[in-house]
């Protein structure tokens, strides 16, 4: 099937102009017959922005509790306090988890976990503290909107003050879980106990206004329509218009195992690689998309760099949430690992951090005399 002949000329030349798709053209794009053909056009887009480069992290996922107010129907991970596998760290748990990595060149620290009913918003800003003693050099990823909404509501505080406070013990950026999927009526069904999508945007936008750049996420593939993941990337897209302050693309498949929404199909393959061209094609202002190994798979994350995704994620070496809802990729992986799969995909692997920042060429600029002299 050619291009032609699969009625996408149109949009090509829209893509090709630089113009925006609208939601019309989102549904022609899932519509298309030729996965290849879609796969094609994301990876047009895909190198125009960022050439045959892919990008890797050396970060250290830290899920600090599973006790969770919230109760998601689709969620594998949460517990009540007290329940058989439910847990909390403690600030001397997690200095634990720090100190065992610490000879590894990390240079993100990624923290999310469960709306814990009593922790108190000192405990995080403790140990945000820990972690930025322990790992001066690593940029703290930490803490979804829905996460602050909940610290505010515990503290009875507005969650602008909230970021604020987390800001200035280390919190350098936020994580994008939590947006699941924005449409009202499915969100009720899913996670009916969760902030709003309006909600999380709001947030978001907060974090936004005080620099602290955020990802953003969208969880497909249970009870949602394809219409509403593409009204979910309008709504990414329309933000990221008004603050930039997004750095990337996550598209996490529903894990469908261990969880409370029964009879949901999984996805298939070629249609989760659909919705990650598309998302590349939609998000025309968000820089990055990632495949995110973890939920993908390590054979499924490669396919998708050629789908429209730039970003491979990194070691994690510690992932609790997408593997109790059955993902069945490793805990962790090495650099080497990590490059070998880029460059069996016949692309180039660049390290970065969290900020999407080329790490040697950090190294490089910060050993110049110049740098040593802005220094002195």
């Amino acid at each position: 099937m050619t291009l032609n002949d699969s009625g996408l000329t149109p949009i090509y030349e829209k893509i090709q102009a630089g113009q925006r798709l609208n939601l019309e053209d989102g549904e022609r794009l899932f519509a298309c017959p030729n996965p290849v053909l879609l796969g094609q056009l994301a990876h047009v887009q895909r190198t125009r922005l960022h050439g045959l480069h892919t990008t890797y992290v050396l970060n250290q996922q830290i899920n600090y509790t599973n006790i969770c107010v919230n109760h998601c129907r689709f969620c594998s991970y949460h517990r009540q306090k007290g329940q058989d596998k439910s847990f909390e760290f403690s600030l001397q748990d997690i200095e634990t988890k720090i100190t065992a990595q610490i000879q590894e060149p990390l240079t993100e620290i990624h923290v999310v976990g469960g709306c814990h009913p009593d922790l108190p918003l000192s405990y995080y800003e403790d140990m945000l503290k820990t972690m930025k003693k322990l790992r001066p050099e690593a940029i703290l990823k930490c803490f979804t909107p829905v996460e602050i909404e909940h610290f505010s509501r515990l503290e009875d505080i507005s969650t602008g003050r909230v970021l604020n406070r987390l800001k200035a013990c280390g919190l350098e950026m936020m994580p994008g879980g939590g947006a699941e999927i924005f449409d009202p009526p499915t969100r009720e069904k899913i996670c009916p106990q969760k902030i709003s999508g309006q909600r999380w945007l709001d947030i978001a936008a907060q974090a936004h206004e005080l620099g602290i750049k955020t990802n953003c996420t969208m969880l497909f593939g249970h009870l949602e329509t394809r219409r509403h993941r593409l009204e979910h990337l309008d709504q990414l897209r329309r933000l990221q218009d008004r603050t930039k302050g997004f750095l990337c693309f996550i598209p996490l498949p529903f894990q469908t195992r261990n969880n409370k929404l029964q009879g949901v199909t999984p996805l298939s393959g070629l249609e989760e690689l659909k919705t990650i061209a598309v998302s590349r094609l939609m998000l025309d202002n968000i820089p990055h998309v990632k495949s995110y190994w973890v939920m993908l798979g390590l054979k499924q994350a490669q396919t998708a760099l050629y789908f429209g995704a730039d970003d491979l994620d990194g070691t994690v070496v510690e992932e609790k949430i997408g593997h109790m809802a059955g993902a069945d990729s490793p805990q962790v992986l090495s650099r080497t690992e990590l490059e070998r799969m880029i460059i069996d995909c016949g692309l180039q692997p660049v390290e970065r951090n969290a900020f999407f920042e080329p790490v040697n060429e950090l190294r490089q600029a910060a050993a110049t005399p110049d740098a040593l002299h802005r220094e002195v």
